[in-house]
This record gives structure tokens, C-alpha cells and sequence, in this order.
């Protein structure tokens, strides 16, 4: 079918479905729909769209209180930011150059490997992240005997085993960290490095494994561009432009309607607010999920069950803004997008990024400099429960220890983020699939979000796809059960 054809499919299409929930799935959910030829009702329990993406303002610039930042290696972000408008404002980082704040100093990231795991000790040895008995335990890889990994295997605890803790605790953990918030050595390589696991199950040595996907990336066309992207204004500017859209394109999006029940009816669904019913043709659920649990309970309760198992992640973000003269140059030279910290080093905060450095339009304001710490993990919650200004307080010491910064902020919020991130355990994929199985048997109903396929915007976006086709089919299907 070419171009023209679909075109004219999707505009001879009927129906409405309603999405449940408006971060980025749920958003590129409805897009999908309507660009698909369909009518939409996106309905979001709080009082703003966007979930974890989130914009705001601190001393009069625009700043992110939530992710920061697109993988442009995959293309469905950057696409869906292209799509509602946003194209011209993408914006590559204006430096990479990381650090490590780790055995009393402050590190050069080293070059060369994979989620933290080293092709080669060379880069290592020269960065002085691991010590020397560190470094001879990535060497005596090679007299180990090969190694099962099985189904899956926690991240942690294969390279570990193979290179050493020094390398987990050091490099994978604080990477991995800065991703999920969570627990290298309970993170599943399957679900959360999915390209380390299929090298781990191919090659003898890790090592080799990974110096085979280093050259397989070296040769994708993809390679020369940068990893990462983000918006002029903020990455926060994506869920907005993407509502903007969908209202241009007649949706009718909803905040402060939470769903309390999705019920079948023998036409389709009925999905039940605080205001009112919503009938429906289908729904899209791109909830966390507790609440998803506790919609699917009644109608599928396999998947509840499942999605009772999924833990989460609190994490805060605290946002500083500093005049730009009170700062060491440590800071300020412009060479540097930040530092992480691994968790085995003690420290309060486990990441801080030097937002003026890295986007340009942070630094815009020549006397202005912003930066922001993130604080709190999987398993390692309790300094969350410390008010702003201690986070603030806490903070400042860190950095003051890392970066000689002994300026105290013109401005500065603290952004929560209480259970904001879904953990990738060892079996999560197999628990995903069993939760799918189970939506699968209710035509017209799919599910979306983080705790799926990845935390990603892209991933985000790729999964609201999957759930959107799912949905179409079941509409398309003659005789559906509904």
C-alpha cells in the first residue's frame, strides 16, 4: 500500500478511543490516534500534562525539572518532536565532557565503553577511577572459564564476576544510576543494556563482546551524530507542543479528570471520571503501575497482579541558579556538562549537572549560571525525606567538597519525583510479557508507558505506537469481542 493509500485509510477511519493518562506516552498515544483518523479523549488525573517532562523557570531562565534530554540515536523522539514543531529547536549538547566525582577527586568519564563496562583498562588506568588491584582484575578475565548467563542476570552481578566489583561500583553504577535511579547489581542486562546482554551471550570474554559492539556502532551511519538532543527551552517544551497538536487536531485533553473505572459495555468501553462517563471504541492505559493496576484489576486481573510486582524510584532535583562571578572556574570554563557520583563513595547527591555548560540556551544570561543535583536512588530514599532547604543545604556541601563552590544560589527549587521510576529487576521483561498476554485478551484495551519497554522518551513513544496498532487492529477486526 503506498503513501496515498494510507493516507486515505486513516482518513476513512471512525472511532474514539480514550487515553488514560498524559505524560509523553500517553500524549504520543493520542497523536498517533489522530494522525491515524480517529477521535480522542486523553484524561489525566493531575493538574498539568507531561509527567517526568516538565519545564520550568528559575531567575528568569528556562530551565527542565524533569529529564533534560532526548537518546537522538533512536529516532522516535526526535520524530515526534519534529512532528508538533519542535524540529528547529533540537539541540545537540554543547559539551559531553562527564566526570566522576569518585575516590576524593574529580575524574575524567573514561572513553571507550559500554554502560560503564570497559572495552580495554588502558583508558582506565589513565583516568585513575579504579585502583591498581581494580585494574589487574579486568586483566584476569581471560583465565576465567566462560560464563552461563542464562535468561537474564542482574547487571551488577555479571560484570562483577567477570571484571570485578571495583568496575560495577565505580563505572556501571553511578551510569546506570543516572538512568533509573536503581541498583546496578538488581538491575536486569537483558531489559536495561539489551545489546551488553547479547554480547555477554555470544562472546567468551566480556571484553571481547564489548569491543564487537564498539565496532558495529562505529559502522552504523547513525554513529557520527550526537547521542543526545534537547530543546531549546527545555526538553519540558515537548509535552506542551505535542497538546498543542493534538488540540489543533480536535482531541479533547483533560487535566484534573482522574479515571476511577474502565468498564466494558457491549459496544465497546465506558471509562468512568469523577465528572461523568466517557464512551469509547478503545482505550489506551499509560498510567503508572498502581493505578493501572487498580484500573485492570476487575478486567484482567493477571496483569494487575503483574503490575503490583513493578517497584519504583523517588528521586528529587534540586535547581540552583548562581551568579556566574561567585564560581570557581572549575565550573564555569565551559568544558565540563557535569559530574556522577557512585553511590559507594558516601555522598548525599548522585549527579550534578552544570546546565549553563551543557545547553546553550541555559547559559544565554552572561551573569547568570545554572546547575542542578539530583539526590536519592532505589533502596537509598532517606535523604528525601530532608525539607527543600536542606536538600539545598546538603547539596551545596557536596558540591563545595567536589568543585570548591562556596556560593550560596540567587534562586533555587527542589523538584520531587516520588515513585518516579520504574525498576528493571532480573525477570521484568518475562513480567511485561505476562502483563501484555493478559491485556491482550481484552480487544479495544492496550497499556503504555516507562515500566514497559524502557524509561526513554523514545522507548515512550514507541510503546504508545505499539499500543495504538494494537487497538486498531482490535477496531478493524470484524466481530471483535468487546
Amino acid at each position: 500500500m503506498n503513501e496515498a493509500d494510507m493516507r486515505t485509510e486513516r482518513q476513512g477511519r471512525t472511532g474514539h478511543v480514550v487515553v488514560v493518562g498524559g505524560g509523553i506516552a500517553g500524549l504520543a498515544a493520542a497523536h498517533r490516534l489522530l494522525a491515524d483518523g480517529l477521535r480522542v479523549t486523553l484524561l489525566e488525573a493531575g493538574p498539568r500534562l507531561g509527567g517526568k517532562l516538565h519545564a520550568g523557570e528559575l531567575a528568569g531562565v528556562r530551565v527542565d525539572l524533569g529529564a533534560e534530554s532526548i537518546l537522538a540515536r533512536r529516532p522516535e523522539g526526535v520524530e515526534l518532536a519534529k512532528a508538533v514543531g519542535l524540529g528547529d529547536a533540537l539541540q545537540a549538547p554543547a559539551t559531553t565532557t562527564a566526570h566522576l566525582w569518585t575516590r576524593g577527586a574529580l575524574r575524567p568519564m573514561p572513553r571507550g565503553h559500554v554502560m560503564g563496562v570497559p572495552a580495554e583498562s588502558g583508558p582506565l588506568a589513565a583516568s585513575g577511577v579504579l585502583s591498581p588491584e581494580g585494574l589487574a582484575r579486568i586483566g584476569a578475565e581471560s583465565a576465567l572459564p566462560p560464563a552461563e548467563i542464562g535468561e537474564d542476570v542482574a547487571v551488577g552481578e555479571y560484570v562483577a564476576a567477570r571484571l570485578g566489583h571495583e568496575v560495577v561500583d565505580r563505572l556501571v553504577e553511578p551510569l546506570l544510576g543516572g538512568v533509573y535511579a536503581g541498583n546496578a547489581y538488581r538491575i536486569s542486562m537483558r531489559a536495561a543494556v539489551p545489546q551488553l546482554f547479547e554480547a555477554a551471550r555470544t562472546h567468551t570474554l566480556l571484553g571481547e563482546g564489548v569491543r564487537a559492539l564498539q565496532r558495529r556502532a562505529a559502522g552504523q551511519p547513525q554513529a557520527s551524530g550526537p547521542v543526545f538532543a534537547g530543546i531549546d527551552g527545555g526538553i519540558g517544551r515537548l509535552p506542551q507542543a505535542v497538546a498543542d497538536a493534538c488540540r489543533a487536531a480536535g482531541a479533547d485533553l483533560r487535566t484534573g479528570a482522574p479515571v476511577s473505572e474502565v468498564l466494558r459495555t457491549p459496544h465497546g468501553w465506558r471509562v468512568v471520571t469523577d465528572t461523568g462517563a466517557v464512551e469509547a471504541d478503545g482505550v489506551i492505559v499509560a498510567v503508572p503501575a498502581g493505578p493501572a493496576a487498580r484500573l485492570l484489576a476487575p478486567l484482567a486481573p493477571a496483569a494487575a497482579a503483574g503490575l503490583r510486582e513493578v517497584e519504583y524510584a523517588s528521586m528529587a532535583l534540586v535547581t540552583m541558579a548562581f551568579r556566574r562571578s561567585e564560581l570557581p572556574e572549575a565550573i564555569t570554563t565551559g568544558s565540563a556538562s557535569g559530574f556522577l557520583v557512585p553511590p559507594v563513595d558516601g555522598r548525599t547527591i548522585k549527579a550534578s549537572t552544570f546546565s549553563s555548560n551543557k545547553w546553550s540556551w541555559a547559559g544565554a544570561d552572561p551573569d547568570l549560571f545554572l546547575l542542578r543535583t539530583s539526590v536519592g536512588r532505589h533502596g537509598d530514599e532517606g535523604d528525601l525525606d530532608r525539607d527543600d532547604a536542606e536538600l539545598v543545604d546538603v547539596s551545596l556541601a557536596d558540591l563545595r567538597e567536589a568543585v570548591g563552590l562556596t556560593a550560596r544560589p540567587v534562586a533555587s527549587t527542589v523538584t520531587r519525583w516520588n515513585d518516579g521510576l520504574p525498576q528493571y529487576p532480573v525477570g521484568h521483561l518475562t513480567r511485561v510479557a505476562r502483563i501484555r498476554a493478559a491485556v491482550a485478551d481484552l480487544p479495544g484495551l492496550a497499556v503504555c508507558g516507562a515500566l514497559y519497554e524502557g524509561v526513554g522518551i523514545p522507548a515512550c513513544v514507541a510503546g504508545a505506537g505499539k499500543a495504538v496498532d494494537a487497538v486498531l487492529a482490535s477496531m478493524a477486526t470484524p466481530g471483535a469481542d468487546h
